[in-house]
């Protein structure tokens, strides 16, 4: 070799070029192969030699590789002898390609100032900090009991899925309840085999109970030690690269993230670079420590909202405690607060009934002909007078157009709109009834007790009904009336069953060809046979038995105003369809099948954000219709619509699109897309609306709370892009106002604001990756035009294990790292940090009333009605704490 260099090779300090004989080294350890190759296999710090320059020999004053005897120095003189040349050559190589280790400020500066950070982080460690960390790292989820009980479960699973008295390694992750994160589970057998010292493959029902001892132990250090074994494959202290990368890949498994999972080796790289910023190639377990006491400055980037305990403390702790009538009582308030609208109308229903039927029970109850009937009669009769009030009232909650007209009017201040639907559920639910009543009364008992009357008797009270001659039964039942009345049972039977929410939405499933009688298909052409059922009524009034007067005919009278409305609105919905046939812009399958529309707007079409449209494609079916909330802004120069996959028409028109529509390429969103120069021609689309809902009056709160489950986050995405324009556009007319005025005052310029709501927080709860697809660049888009910080937006997936837990530990850090350092999302690819589980809704709802105080907040919801409950029982109890008021609007897709 040459001088300064050796099988131990050394690398020239700045002290060699100053003339000082001693010099720093770097040990490298060679293996010089039979095929003369030389591999690298270690680079480390080695001890202070004195060098003969002349000889070129070294004179090891400290230990060496090599022992010091006479087989080692013979061992190297073969060596060199053998492997001179090529050492050589290797030697000219290495310092190139070392170069830092022959620099003072290298290799050596790297360890020492990995020691001075380990030093630091070290006295960085505290106890709460420590405690901390211990929260966000659990191998067993907190939803899981911990003690004796959760052992217990863990011993009957091991009875369960032994063999032989021996537990295999595959039934590990089943047996202490990772049965969803398997390979996960099998690399935490594996470290905790590792450190026993032995490559099992099953274990006992001891050395199970060791394990889980190891796995549920409340130190820190333990936890954290088993985390790095995880990592660490090869147990030599030192986590590489490729190790990190398997660990990530591992943990974007067990949380279903296939992206994650393909980019695994980006993200190693970026904890690596975090970590290892001295460039070592490897982090240690203190390193990963201090990436867990860290955890909450890591992600302090994405804590967006500020509260403190004292807040929350008093707005939903502070309370003493309340005795059975308190709370009793508070229940009460608390329901008359939430659904007094319900409760006046309902009430009026309910006294609107009892008042005809009363009225018709005693006005029969003194006719002659209840001699003959009795109490049956003014029963039927008054059953008949509530169905012909029901039968009017259920079809105004149906006229979308005329309800859509009131819901901007003043009583909407008094009635509640937002529960159409409900109320045409609820009026339908007393029709069931009064048919029971009135159908049943007469064939059960007036028409049984007419036939057996005795003829005097029968002369005397029914001969002015009936005539001379006394019917039989049949002659009864096959009369007009007798047989409009059974058609019309039979028809709102078929009708009523096939609208059932089970069959609606095809939860039952039946064999075939049964299945064709469910679906959204089936309820929307049974409901259709009321077409039928209203005429039936008109002629069962009209010749009805006992009532001889016209003017006491007043079936007529209930209907005609209610049926001209219903049918006037049929005819200009009609109408406006035919005018609204729209041209189709683009089209997107995303994952989760979901299907974005995008067309163009109708001439004169204004709606508001929040707004739903009606839409049919006649290549499915000419006459249906189905709602969907418009997902674009009204200053949007286009229409947008999401479309998901839930029902027999759905997956019908997601087949008709994908048929048209091409693979996506050039880093353009979703599985499939078309536009407007697809090859394949688009589906023709024809529109109605728009139609009012719950959000549309979004305007008059000063601050919004809008939490969408899955798809329900489609009409707030409408909102969020239209607060922001118009925010935008109200500070552009400031601005111009201010340049032309300049001497007017900022009070009066105040003045002039057009909108009142201040801020909006958006909560977004899907459980699939994929969902954030569907409005990635929508949230991109607001994300950069919110300069003012107007809105929150924060994403939850329920899919990913909760934070703190083990199997989402890396994926966190990932996130907030790669958030901080590119401002993306590496779960969503938006913007919008995704947080992991459900977020507490407690919190949430302090936090915004904390900031907000004396601030009026609409919370607007739209999803599973589960959760609107808790929403709504939440705002009630912040409420009675103080000044800030929530006002709680929910819909829901059924």
């Amino acid at each position: 070799m040459s001088t300064n260099e050796s099988e131990t090779c050394g690398g020239d300090s700045p002290e060699t070029e100053h003339g000082n004989d001693t010099e720093e080294f770097v040990e490298v350890t060679l293996d010089v192969q039979d095929d003369n190759t030389i591999i690298l296999r270690t680079v480390e710090s080695a001890s202070v030699f004195k060098t003969d320059v002349v000889s070129g020999t070294p004179d090891l004053e400290a230990p060496s590789i090599f022992p010091p005897s006479t087989s080692g120095s013979s061992t190297m003189r073969s060596i060199r002898s053998d492997s001179h040349n090529l050492l050589t050559r290797f030697s000219h190589e290495l310092p190139r390609r070392f170069s830092w280790s022959r620099r003072r400020d290298g290799f050596d500066s790297a360890i020492e100032a990995r020691a001075i950070r380990r030093q630091r982080a070290q006295l960085d460690r505290t106890r709460s900090g420590a405690r901390r960390a211990l929260q966000g790292l659990k191998f067993i989820s907190s939803s899981q009991r911990n003690g004796v009980d959760a052992w217990n479960e863990v011993q009957i699973n091991f009875v369960n899925l032994a063999k032989d008295g021996y537990l295999h390694r595959d039934d590990f992750a089943k047996c202490i309840g990772m049965k969803d994160s398997d390979e996960f589970a099998l690399q935490l057998f594996d470290a905790l085999s590792r450190r026993k010292g032995m490559n099992l493959d099953r274990i006992d029902e001891d050395e199970l109970h060791e394990f889980w001892l190891q796995i549920t132990d409340q130190s820190f250090d333990s936890r954290l030690q088993i985390f790095f074994d995880m990592v660490d494959k090869n147990d030599d202290g030192r986590i590489t690269e490729e190790e990190v990368k398997e660990i990530i890949m591992v943990s974007a498994s067990a949380n279903n993230l296939s992206r994650l999972h393909e980019q695994a080796e980006e993200y190693a790289a970026l904890i690596m670079e975090e970590l290892d910023p001295e460039g070592l190639g490897y982090i240690e377990l203190w390193q990963l420590e201090t990436l867990l006491l860290q955890r909450d400055t890591y992600l302090n980037h994405s804590q967006s909202l500020s509260y403190t305990s004292q807040a929350l403390s008093q707005n939903f702790y502070g309370s003493k405690y309340k005795g059975p009538i308190t709370r009793i009582s508070n229940k009460l308030l608390y329901f008359f607060d939430d659904n007094w609208k319900r409760v006046w109308v309902f009430t009026l229903w309910i006294i609107a009934m009892v008042s005809l039927f009363t009225w018709k029970f005693i006005e029969y109850k003194q006719k002659p002909e209840f001699n003959v009937l009795g109490y049956c009669l003014p029963t039927a009769k008054g059953a008949a007078e509530t169905l012909k009030l029901n039968m009017a009232l259920i079809l105004f909650p149906v006229c979308r157009n005329t309800i859509t007209w009131l819901r901007s009017s003043c009583l909407s201040h008094f009635v509640p709109f937002d529960d159409n639907i409900n109320f045409h559920k609820m009026i339908a639910g007393a029709i069931v009834i009064g048919i029971i009543l009135h159908a049943g009364d007469h064939l059960a008992c007036d028409f049984p007790r007419l036939i057996n009357v005795p003829n005097p008797t029968y002369n005397l009270y029914m001969l002015d009904d009936f005539g001379l001659h006394k019917p039989t039964y049949l002659d009864l039942v096959k009369g007009i009336v007798g047989v409009t009345g059974i058609l019309m049972v039979t028809l709102m039977i078929i009708a009523f069953i096939l609208a059932t929410r089970w069959l609606r939405l095809s939860l039952i499933k039946l064999p075939k060809p049964l299945d064709r009688v469910m679906g959204y298909n089936a309820f929307w052409y049974s409901h259709h046979l009321f077409i039928l059922v209203y005429i039936l009524l008109v002629i069962h009034g009209t010749f009805l038995y006992l009532v001889h007067e016209w003017y006491q005919k007043t079936t007529w009278m209930y209907l005609a105003v209610p049926v001209l409305l219903y049918a006037g609105e049929r005819t200009f919905r009609l109408f406006r369809a035919g005018l609204s046939s729209v041209r189709l812009l683009k089209v997107v399958i995303y994952p989760g099948n979901v299907l974005s529309i995008h067309m163009t707007k109708p001439p004169q079409f204004k709606f508001k954000s929040g707004q739903y449209i009606f839409v049919q494609c006649p290549s499915i079916s000419p006459f249906e219709w189905h709602p969907f909330s418009i997902s674009s802004a009204p200053d949007d120069g286009y229409l947008s619509i999401h479309i998901r996959q839930l029902g027999d028409w759905t997956q019908e028109l997601k087949r008709i699109f994908a048929h048209a529509c091409e693979p996506a390429e050039g880093g353009k969103s979703g599985l499939l897309r078309a536009d407007e120069t697809a090859q394949k021609s688009l589906p023709k689309l024809l529109i109605d609306g728009p139609y009012g809902a719950p959000s549309q009056e979004y305007k008059k709160y000063d601050v919004l709370l809008l939490v969408g489950l899955g798809i329900g986050a489609t009409p707030f995405v409408s909102i969020l892009k239209d607060l922001l324009n118009s925010i935008v556009k109200m500070e552009e007319l400031e601005a111009i106002d201010f340049r032309r005025t300049s001497g007017q005052s900022i009070g009066s310029l105040r003045q002039k604001r057009t909108i009142r709501t201040t801020n909006a927080y958006f909560y977004w709860v899907t459980r699939e990756q994929g969902s954030f697809d569907w409005f990635k660049g929508v949230m991109d888009e607001i994300s950069e035009m919110d300069k003012q910080g107007v809105i929150e937006m924060h994403n939850y997936l329920t899919s990913i294990y909760e934070e703190g837990d083990a199997r989402s530990l890396l994926i966190t850090m990932v996130q907030a790292l790669n958030h901080a350092k590119n401002g993306v999302d590496v779960v969503s690819g938006t913007r919008v940090r995704t947080h992991f589980g459900r977020p507490s809704w407690k919190k949430v709802i302090s936090k915004i009333g904390t900031k907000h105080a004396n601030a009026r907040i609409g919370v607007f919801y739209c999803g599973a009605p589960i959760l609107a409950k808790e929403l709504s029982r939440l705002c009630y109890q912040y409420n009675q704490k103080g000044s800030t008021k929530f006002e709680f609007h929910k819909e829901h897709f059924s």
